[in-house]
């Protein structure tokens, strides 16, 4: 069997052609991400084009917006470098010449879109720590002319829900030990306790929204269950209707009808799944299933429900969009997200299942390179991030990129891991550097055992707490790691906990303490975890690499790292860039990151790297 040809990188993290689209209110026009000289803005025009650029960002670019309900204004947010100071902007689309505006023009503060209203379809419901940085009030926004009021101020809130008339009426608030609360106001103004959880169920609590009528709450708990339900909770009473459940996986995703009512769950299992919950949208549902293989999403749809976005997930193509007629239940293509990796030799995805030496069963993922045998393979140990989320079935970059240059890639759902029920991801809690990491390499005695790795040819490679678990892995078992990539990777943990940006009660600071370590309490237990307190003991090769501005993880937990190899001259590559945050977002720096690692990875594990001006690739 022969190798195909090398996949550019260029086409595997270069911009894609189109991404995330969104319907117009009435259903006649679509907004999409798109890049203008290789940087994303948003583009809009008629479902079948043409399509016109309406933002024009030279940075970072432009990655999220929504329509607002008066079908005249997009809506997106932009930061600055990666400081995660967002700013929220309008642009009318409509505008001879469209120019953004600043609706939220305030220094150093951080605007979040809460929600939009067709009953309101000239505001905006906007999140801002105008007045305390530690504190979102929720403000009224006025998106003609930028008028803000505020309408709701309430301590320890971590989200607000707003109602039909973009009323902020319910809210997440921390509680005491890492609880949360639902709470919901009254019309006296008064705040009352609806939905309440302990420790173990806030990293599974969410709030879908309102019905219209404002009488029921639907909620995403696993308060008396192993997993995440699906419930329909009365304002008044409190009193809970299941809707969806798995006995074993999360319910990770709803759809809604314009009365906000749900109608559609999505259970993640191996691969995501959409279930109807009633009977009116179930030949929908079937429709969309029987139009082509894939993961079906529905995105989105118009205000008068006639029309759906949908996209179709496979991991082997490009994801494609279509737009699906509700009265004809017919689908008709729009675009991909990239032409250029149609008919490329991209491989498909495995799940994989083992038995952790404690008993606990671990899920992930298998993306083997093709034209090779399966065993004896260099291997990459790809660490998702979070840590409090999951590695997913379907197309990659990283993954293909792996798999195209000849490594196994092995992608594992950690305990700690969202989507397989609480006790699976609370078994994670204290465990950053001992059980989680012990599953990591228990992933690595699986794949060797089975033939498929070489075990003298392992690396590890992972950003945020992936970058953190890959400077574990190299400092503290290099007998099983050959060399190791990190990307904004916490490297002492009482510095970068105590570094946590916000109050003392934050819901963010109570979660870290309680699941990572208290950095004065537990000062002893987060140094042995710390990948700097042997850092001077790395004897395999380290890519180290960080955004300057990142608010997250500090660039100063890589340089107090990077300071200690250079002193003991230890073999190392340090990348930082200086107009970055927590994600590599502009181009250059983002290929200029994936060009680096690979010549490390192909210089330690014997891989394949493309050679300067290689572009041509084996088609089928």
């Amino acid at each position: 069997m022969a190798s195909p040809r090398i996949i550019p990188r260029a086409i595997l993290f270069g911009n894609p052609d189109r991404l995330s689209p969104a319907l117009s209110p009435d259903g006649t026009r679509i907004g999409f991400v798109s890049p203008v000289e290789g940087i994303q803005n948003v583009w809009c025009g008629p479902l079948g084009g043409p399509y016109t650029a309406v933002t024009d960002d030279r940075g970072r670019g432009v990655h999220v917006f929504a329509w607002a309900h008066d079908g005249v204004h997009l809506l997106y947010t932009q930061d600055r470098d990666g400081d995660e100071n967002t700013h929220l902007y309008a642009v009318d689309v409509t505008a001879a010449t469209p120019v953004p505006r600043d609706l939220t023009p305030y220094p150093r503060v951080q605007a979040r879109l809460i929600a939009l209203r067709p009953g309101r379809p000239g505001h905006v419901l906007v999140g801002m720590n105008l007045r305390d940085r530690a504190v979102h009030d929720a403000y009224l926004v006025d998106i003609g002319s930028g008028e803000a009021e505020p309408v709701a101020s309430r301590p320890g809130v971590t989200a607000w829900t707003a109602d039909a008339d973009l009323r902020p009426l319910a809210a997440v608030e921390t509680r005491p030990a890492d609880g949360l609360a639902v709470v919901v106001r009254d019309p006296d103004g008064s705040w009352r306790t609806l939905h309440e959880v302990d420790h173990e169920d806030t990293m599974l609590l969410r709030v879908i929204g309102f019905t219209r009528s404002g009488t029921h709450l639907l909620l995403l708990s696993s308060k008396g269950s192993p997993a995440t339900r699906l419930l329909r909770v009365a304002v008044a009473t409190g009193a809970a209707e299941v809707l969806a459940e798995d006995a074993k996986h999360d319910v990770v995703g709803v759809g809604t009808d314009p009365d906000g009512e749900a109608r559609l769950a999505v259970v993640r299992r191996e691969r995501s799944h959409v279930e109807a919950l009633r009977a009116d949208v179930r030949p929908d549902v079937e429709a969309l299933l029987a139009a082509r293989a894939g993961e079906v999403t529905v995105l989105g749809g118009d205000d008068a429900d006639r029309t759906w976005l949908v996209r179709y997930l496979v991991d082997d193509g490009p994801a494609e969009f279509r737009w699906y007629d509700r009265a004809t239940r017919r689908t008709t293509p729009l675009f991909t997200h990239s032409t250029a990796l149609e008919g490329l030799p991209l491989v498909r995805v495995a799940p994989f299942a083992f038995t952790a030496r404690d008993g606990l069963e671990i899920n992930g993922y298998l993306t083997f390179p093709s034209g090779v045998p399966r065993r004896g393979l260099p291997t990459v140990v790809v660490v998702h991030g979070g840590p409090w989320t999951r590695d997913v079935w379907g197309l990659r970059g990283e993954t293909q990129w792996f798999a195209n240059r000849g490594y196994l890639a092995v992608q594992v759902n950690f305990r700690g891991s969202t989507g397989y029920g609480k006790d699976f991801v609370n078994a994670g809690d204290r465990q950053w550097g001992a059980a989680m990491q012990d599953d990591l390499l228990d992933a690595v005695s699986h794949v060797v055992s089975r033939g498929w790795a070489d075990p003298g040819r392992v690396a590890i490679y992972g950003g945020s707490y992936g970058g953190y678990a890959a400077l574990v892995g190299v400092t503290t078992t290099p007998e099983v790691f050959r060399c190791g990539v990190a990307v904004a990777a916490p490297t002492d943990l009482r510095t970068f906990l105590a570094a946590v940006p916000g109050k003392e009660l934050s819901g963010l600071t109570q979660r870290l303490w309680r699941r990572v370590g208290h950095p004065v309490h537990d000062a002893d237990m987060l140094w042995a975890r710390s990948p700097l307190s042997r850092i001077d003991r790395l004897r395999v090769p380290l890519l180290v690499a960080h955004g300057a501005n990142d608010p997250r993880v500090p660039a100063a937990e890589a340089e107090q790292a990077v300071a200690v190899l250079r002193a003991k001259g230890i073999d190392h590559e340090y990348l930082l860039f200086p107009d970055e945050g927590h994600a590599f977002t502009r181009p250059r720096n983002r290929l200029a990151f994936y060009a680096a690692a690979e010549r490390f990875l192909a210089r330690h594990l014997g891989g394949r790297a493309e050679e300067p001006g290689e572009a041509a690739v084996t088609r089928p």
